[in-house]
């Protein structure tokens, strides 16, 4: 597995998306074209948008917002393995600017890594760095999830045992998201997808591999990162939008993810 991680100005110039990739952009777009197959198409992408590309690439032609992106290649021989073991092609559908639960958490803990290796001297960025089993654990959910969610043929769509049932991590996004100013409980969380606190807990660590609380404010820091670059709301506005109460806990927590305190990500 191989994955990309760029930041880019707006109206960078003509870019691409490689063929056979997955990948999420962090940050929301407005009027974005996008070209694939000769075929140009103008949107709008909520930040957490997940593109995944079949054999055809994606040339971005116009950009008009900042972008935070991350693209991951899988080990095509890792996938071909495990779509033997499944009985399914190889094969994936593509799909563009959907959200999608388990990729967020795969790219947050990946983006992690590439910042901590961007910045080797920032002690808060130390706890970033992956070991090999880990690399290689995400790699496995990775590809496993990209056949079972995207695979161009029939086979089984549930994951392996104790993992939760096939779009149960979208429906926590979208209680999250719409519930982001607002206190979130695990309690909350387990009944948005009809699971008792600690079986939900469980198998959204085993699905994702990560907790639910540390799901939740990698999607608060994601919107709050959004929102300081593109509108003008002050920084603790900002906090308490994404539902941080403490705005000195939301500056640490802020700091510690991007390397930059909010104001100083917007000055920059």
């Amino acid at each position: 597995m191989v994955s990309v991680y760029a930041v880019l100005e707006p109206g960078a110039g003509v870019t691409s998306t490689g063929p056979h990739q997955i990948g999420i952009d962090f940050g929301g777009h407005r009027g974005l074209v996008r070209e694939v197959d000769g075929r140009a198409r103008r949107y709008d992408a909520e930040p957490g948008a997940v593109y995944v590309t079949g054999s055809s690439p994606i040339t971005w032609l116009e950009v008009s917002d900042p972008t935070e992106a991350l693209e991951v290649y899988p080990d095509r021989a890792l996938v071909d393995r495990l779509a033997a073991g499944l009985g399914v092609t190889a094969e994936v559908r593509p799909s563009f600017g959907k959200p999608d639960g388990v990729v967020f958490a795969v790219a947050a803990r990946l983006r992690r890594a590439h910042l901590a290796g961007a910045h080797p001297a920032g002690a808060h960025l130390a706890d970033g760095a992956l070991t090999d089993v880990e690399a290689s654990t995400l790699a496995h959910r990775l590809a496993g999830h990209l056949l079972r969610q995207y695979g161009a043929g029939r086979g089984p769509r549930h994951g392996q045992a104790g993992e939760l049932r096939p779009g149960a991590v979208d429906v926590v996004t979208e209680y999250t998201r719409a519930h982001l100013a607002s206190q979130i409980t695990l309690d909350r969380l387990a009944a948005a997808v009809h699971l008792s606190p600690f079986h939900f807990a469980r198998s959204f660590r085993a699905t994702t591999g990560l907790t639910p609380h540390a799901y939740v404010t990698e999607q608060r820091l994601m919107i709050a990162r959004d929102r300081l670059l593109r509108g003008d709301a002050s920084v603790a506005g900002v906090a308490l939008e994404v539902g941080f109460s403490n705005i000195s806990h939301f500056r640490r927590v802020f700091r510690r993810r991007y390397g930059l305190a909010p104001g100083e990500l917007r000055r920059a």
